[in-house]
């Protein structure tokens, strides 16, 4: 069975430790406990590896955040995996920091890049695993806000929630979506 795990983010060192890059943390974790690196692929910075008799594909789009659905369709068609077997990870406002939600479907929440998934792929019934960044910005400032690091006092957990973040991706692979959400979900 093969999975794809797309990790959303933007490349260039400026946006590197961003709350809107934590799709790209936690997938570099997971290359980094697997021992594999990533490699430039079309549209993407991408590696794989095996995990209990499971092929996991980790797909990073270089394309930045609003154009994340062409590394999506891209990666689908190439390795013939249909929407189900695909996880996406992204930051999400609505979440406190380091509340994480794994979900079937839903609606992209005003975020850029599931957005542009969603229109790409002409449906919103692909699963996602949302990584809370809190939203404690003024009115006006959402976009300096999730493009702005995490503070002191997040970096001291962080690690700990991308590490969590890590494992559902791996267990939806080996469990399943529904039993991964059962586990995990509280």
């Amino acid at each position: 069975m093969k999975y794809l795990l797309v990790g959303l983010g933007n490349i260039g060192p400026e946006y590197a430790d961003t709350r809107h890059n934590i799709g790209f943390m936690v997938l570099d974790y997971l290359a980094k406990r697997q021992e594999v690196s990533f490699d430039t692929g079309r549209h993407s910075f991408v590696t794989e590896f095996k995990h209990k008799g499971k092929h996991f594909t980790l797909v990073k789009p270089t394309t930045y955040m609003n154009l994340s659905g062409k590394a999506v369709a891209h990666w689908l068609s190439v390795l013939k995996i249909p929407a189900e077997q695909m996880l996406v990870i992204t930051d999400d406002l609505a979440l406190p920091f380091g509340k994480l939600r794994m979900r079937a479907k839903g609606s992209a929440g005003g975020h850029n890049g599931l957005k542009h998934i969603e229109q790409t792929l002409g449906s919103n019934e692909y699963p996602r695993l949302r990584f809370g960044v809190d939203s404690q910005f003024s009115k006006g400032r959402q976009v300096d806000y999730v493009l702005s690091p995490f503070s002191e006092d997040e970096k001291i957990d962080l690690g700990t929630y991308i590490e969590k973040a890590a494992e559902m991706s791996l267990s939806f692979g080996t469990i399943g979506l529904e039993r991964t959400m059962n586990f995990f979900n509280k």
